[in-house]
């Protein structure tokens, strides 16, 4: 069996990876930064051979790295039991992607979107195959307007990502509908707010809010529990489509549910990915 997973060198990512590198013999770390992630192999390297590994360079923001990324995989192997869709972030300021696109839309959807629709071929040609979303709580805050997909002019930093998770959410029930008939399952999950370098990039008042709120956040290794569950649950005991928190699953906001927004929120992701499509 074969793993690919984004944001694969830190955080939960890692420690999914740590996990999971036992139960797959081949794990694909798509990843921006090579360097790190030639470091954390030889770190895996101590219970693993290496050559389990496969560094996929990718960076979200840029669509056509994104392409890239994906056609490599597709040329190193011919199935995918596992796509997990890790990466993501919530960024201080408003920023257009070189695609054009705002960066908290592109990095945490529509890079993953383009990602799991290019790789669809491979999950096709395995049994049993899932594809895993990360979302969030932080999608109960979410007021969607996906007309802001392309400016930034009223960015703000948590609404802004509040609405990707809720995407996220979307996006995996559209998996559901779409793909169930061909025997791959879509789950998204909450892991628990976790003590990783989430907000990093945040200065002032906010970052002085992440680190009063360190001390009751749980570990990367215990928010990685709910990925490694539904990674490794057979498809039949879990419901396609659904939402699952602390391993269990869990009731979306009413917003997530929405069919209308979600066949919306698909077209418009098809139309900005397809160039590359």
């Amino acid at each position: 069996m074969k793993l690919a997973i984004t944001g694969a060198t830190s955080g939960i990512g890692a420690e999914t990876v740590k996990a999971l590198a036992s139960k797959f013999e081949t794990v694909f770390l798509i990843v921006r930064n090579e360097k790190k992630a030639d470091s954390f192999i030889n770190e895996l390297a101590k219970e693993h051979s290496r050559t389990k590994f496969v560094i996929v360079p990718c960076d979200l923001s840029d669509l056509s790295s994104v392409a890239k990324a994906a056609n490599k995989i597709l040329t190193e192997t011919d199935s995918l039991y596992a796509l997990v869709n890790n990466a993501g972030g919530i960024f201080p300021d408003g920023k257009l992607t070189g695609d054009g696109f705002e960066q908290t839309f592109q990095i945490n959807h529509l890079g993953h979107f383009l990602l799991t629709l290019k790789l669809m071929p491979l999950l096709e040609k395995t049994e049993d195959a899932r594809i895993i979303n990360v979302s969030s709580e932080a999608h109960r805050a979410a007021n969607p307007k996906l007309d802001d997909s392309k400016h930034v002019g009223n960015y703000k930093s948590f609404p802004a990502y509040a609405n990707a998770k809720l995407y996220n959410i979307l996006f995996t029930k559209s998996l559901a509908e779409k793909y169930g008939s061909k025997r791959i399952a879509s789950y998204c999950l909450h892991p628990g707010v976790v003590k990783t370098n989430f907000g990093g990039d945040f200065s002032g008042f906010f970052k002085a809010l992440i680190k009063l709120a360190q001390p009751f956040m749980i570990t990367a290794e215990k928010g990685a529990k709910t990925t490694i569950y539904l990674a490794t649950t057979p498809n039949d005991s879990l419901e396609n489509g659904g939402y699952f928190a602390k391993s269990r699953r869990a009731k979306p906001s009413s917003t997530a549910n929405s069919k209308s927004l979600r066949e919306k929120l698909w077209v418009l992701s098809q139309d900005l990915t397809k160039e590359y499509l």
